[in-house]
């Protein structure tokens, strides 16, 4: 047969990127019989870490808001509290001739997950006014207090249900009143007098456009305080379920000797108003230190802004040059192609223990040049008409990985293009970051729509096997 000198360096391709490995384990996750990764296993490289406060973030437009109080014997206490705008049911709202109220409920309802306990513990959740109108400012920082005034409205203590549907009554104009299930909330009734007097007595000028009311009536803060551990809930804030229901008795528009009794709900929500959270973490002395000296063999993560690792490969360097030297089989002209490369995240044993469960998922990301936030190449996914990505993004998060594995206590991120580009000096390591994510969205910015956290292990230099460990993986194929 005749052989091409472009099939003679196609063969010799092949067999490079085929050779027998020097560790016959395949990287990560178990891949069936055939489908290993073939190539030279380097774990050995040292992966250095060390806990980091995390930023604040923007507290508005969240998927699902933070509510509640925690305390951690690790990381300390941690408290979500919201404040929220509310809006009118329509422009030029009418409450008819000589409204008194019956009665007025908060209503909070319960988005996805909750993090802590919901059996023992018990909640006091409390709601004042706030002091100056929110819908004017510029900025929702997770950091930024807000200033109320006046006595408590109302409050709820006791045990929450999250996931537990209830009926209320519904009240219909010239109806009788009838039962209906509602999405899981709490309760909170409020104050008649201040009600009567700030809304049902307000003008047609206030009540006639959302910027008015929201000058007036300023709007809400509701803050949680707990027996025992306690917990974060989360709650929903992007739909129609949240808001002020007010119920009063009117002169009927026809019959003045009739009186009509009327249930109306001014909107609490993303699409009506601000609605922002606040997150205050209070770090045991012990863990302070360790962000300040990192001299433990574990770092922390926390969510809700609060702890991420930040990571970097010091020995890549020393990799491809020790790849080069004669001694070492190569080049001046030798290249690493990595064929994978997988970060491994392990959990620090013994640290998730019931309710401080371990973070679903974390997300790794890094800096880039202008020390912005931006995902590694492997998970820069495009977005169709918008963005065009990275051509060798995996495409799928799973792929891409961070999720918690329960059974072998790690995550595992798959990171081939990210390692292949720092290898070849293709881009610099402005820093490389992880921290906790929401299950269901992959945060960049800081989570604070999950409240998780995890306690991992750093690298350990000549760890032995099964050791629980930070750890690089990288199956490569030398090329001279």
């Amino acid at each position: 047969m005749k052989f091409t000198k472009q099939d003679l360096l196609t063969m010799l391709i092949g067999l490079f990127l085929f050779a027998s490995c020097k560790d016959s384990n395949t990287i990560g996750l178990d891949l069936e019989d055939g489908q290993e990764i073939k190539g030279t296993l380097m774990d050995s490289a040292t992966v250095a870490s060390k806990t980091e406060l995390d930023e604040a973030t923007s507290g508005v437009g969240l998927v699902r808001h933070p509510l509640g109080f925690i305390t951690d014997p690790v990381f300390g206490t941690s408290e979500a509290s919201l404040a929220m705008a509310v809006s009118i049911p329509s422009n030029d709202f009418k409450f008819g001739k000589t409204p008194t109220i019956d009665s007025a409920v908060l209503v909070l309802p319960f988005s996805t997950q909750f993090y802590g306990d919901t059996t023992t513990s018990v909640y006091t959740i409390e709601v004042k006014q706030l002091a100056n109108d929110i819908s004017k400012e510029k900025k929702y920082m997770t950091n930024q207090s807000w200033s109320v005034t006046g006595n408590s409205l109302g409050s709820f203590t006791g045990k929450i249900k999250p996931n537990t549907k209830f009926k209320i009554s519904d009240i219909v104009a010239g109806k009788a009143d009838t039962l209906k299930t509602v999405v899981p909330q709490i309760r909170i009734k409020l104050d008649n007098n201040f009600i009567q007097a700030n809304i049902l007595n307000k003008d047609s000028a206030t009540l006639s456009r959302p910027n008015k009311f929201f000058e007036f009536f300023k709007g809400f803060q509701v803050t949680a305080k707990t027996t025992g551990v306690g917990g974060i809930m989360f709650l929903n804030y992007g739909g129609t379920d949240a808001n002020l229901q007010i119920y009063y008795k009117r002169q009927n528009a026809t019959t003045t000797t009739a009186i009509d009794t009327v249930a109306v709900n001014f909107p609490i929500g993303n699409n009506s108003g601000p609605v922002t959270t606040t997150i205050t973490h209070v770090h045991p002395t012990a863990l302070k230190d360790q962000i300040t000296n990192s001299t433990n063999n574990v770092t922390y993560l926390q969510a809700l802004a609060g702890l991420r690792n930040k990571i970097s490969f010091p020995y890549l360097k020393d990799f491809i040059a020790n790849s080069k030297k004669p001694e070492n089989g190569g080049t001046p002209n030798t290249k690493i192609i990595v064929n994978k490369a997988q970060l491994v995240v392990d959990l620090s044993a013994g640290t998730d223990v019931v309710p401080f469960s371990a973070a679903q998922r974390l997300a790794l990301y890094r800096y880039d040049i202008a020390g912005q936030r931006a995902n590694v190449p492997d998970n820069d996914n495009s977005i169709q008409g918008v963005y065009n990505g990275d051509p060798r993004a995996l495409g799928s998060e799973v792929l891409f990985g961070g999720y918690f594995d329960s059974v072998n206590k790690r995550y595992i991120f798959t990171i081939t293009a990210y390692i292949q580009d720092l290898l070849d000096g293709k881009t610099e390591d402005y820093g490389t970051f992880l921290a906790p994510s929401s299950l269901t969205e992959f945060n960049i910015n800081p989570s604070v729509t999950s409240a998780a956290r995890s306690v991992i292990s750093k690298h350990k230099k000549g760890a032995a096997t099964g050791e629980k460990t930070l750890k690089l993986n990288i199956y490569y194929t030398q090329v001279n």
